[in-house]
């Protein structure tokens, strides 16, 4: 029943707007997982806050590799996971009062993530862990958001964001029966764009962000999940001065995965914005392929 959820790999992954499933979920060492996903999404995808941009709307298409590895760290289950997004957008927007259109395509900024969890998820081997039963796991991770992605210093939409990104994290999973209840708590730190606009630093602050989810299991191994998350903090600056206030976003979605042969699953995923102070305002919607080994 150690099924993965597959890793997010959208463009604009270092917002605070991550809705996965089960980062700290017990499962057992040696594991390996690899994922492709496709997704499309639609609205105010990429809205930079400080940008003077009105009635933004982008059709985004996405696609991404992800892969996890487990292992054991004394007697504590680890794992480490990378993702490598790319897409191609075009849409149209009211820049500075006047009607533009744009597109753009290339690489996102890659991620990778290191978690541990402390509490209640012990180092276990496949064969071990088939007698084991999660009940309550505490676990801590650190994301990192590399500027790997296609950056345009004079473009004012971008795929990479030229800065590196940051995120320590705590979460709990609790088992239910088969209900899986689980909830991250992380703040966002990032470095500056020095080149924002030919020359210009860019910064903001931290970015918080709480995600919670309820997962379902199925006796076939299928499973469905409700997905919530709310962002909150990272006002922006250009050269010092004030360029947009502070998030304070809630989007909300599900996921519905199903398995297809031994170690290998499909699935969908949206979600969509509940309520948005400003920017980030779309929808999205994701299949993806998994393929687990030991």
């Amino acid at each position: 029943m150690y099924i993965l959820f597959v890793l997010g790999l959208w463009i604009n992954q270092v917002s605070g707007q991550e809705l996965e499933p089960r980062s700290y979920a017990a499962l057992p060492t040696n594991l390996n997982a690899l994922a492709i996903v496709a997704g499309i999404s639609n609205g105010n995808v990429l809205t930079e806050p400080s940008l003077p941009i009105n009635n933004l709307d982008v059709t985004l298409y996405s696609g991404g590799l992800g892969y996890v590895r487990t292992f054991g760290i004394g007697d504590k289950l680890a794992r480490i996971s990378a993702s490598l997004p790319f897409a191609t957008i075009s849409g149209s927007a009211q820049l500075n009062g006047r009607d533009t259109a744009a597109s753009r395509f290339g690489w996102g900024d890659a991620r990778i993530r290191f978690g541990i969890n402390l509490i209640g998820s012990p180092a276990l081997n496949k064969k071990q862990f088939a007698s084991y039963t999660q009940k309550t796991v505490v676990g801590i991770s650190l994301v990192t958001s590399m500027p790997t992605g296609t950056y345009y210093p004079s473009k004012l939409i971008n795929m990479g964001t030229n800065r590196w990104g940051f995120k320590p994290e705590i979460g709990i999973s609790q088992r239910v029966g088969r209900l899986y209840l689980e909830a991250y708590v992380g703040t966002w730190f990032y470095t500056h764009n020095t080149n924002y606009l030919d020359g210009k630093v860019l910064s903001q602050n931290p970015l918080g962000s709480f995600q919670a989810h309820v997962c379902y299991y199925f006796k076939n191994k299928m499973w469905i999940s409700a997905d919530g998350n709310w962002f909150s903090g990272g006002e922006v600056r250009v050269n010092g001065n004030v360029s947009g206030a502070d998030f304070d976003n809630w989007r909300g979605g599900g996921a519905w995965s199903v398995p297809v042969a031994g170690g290998q699953s499909i699935k969908f995923q949206f979600h969509s914005g509940v309520f948005t102070n400003r920017g980030y305002n779309y929808n999205s919607y994701s299949l993806a392929y998994q393929y687990i080994f030991f």
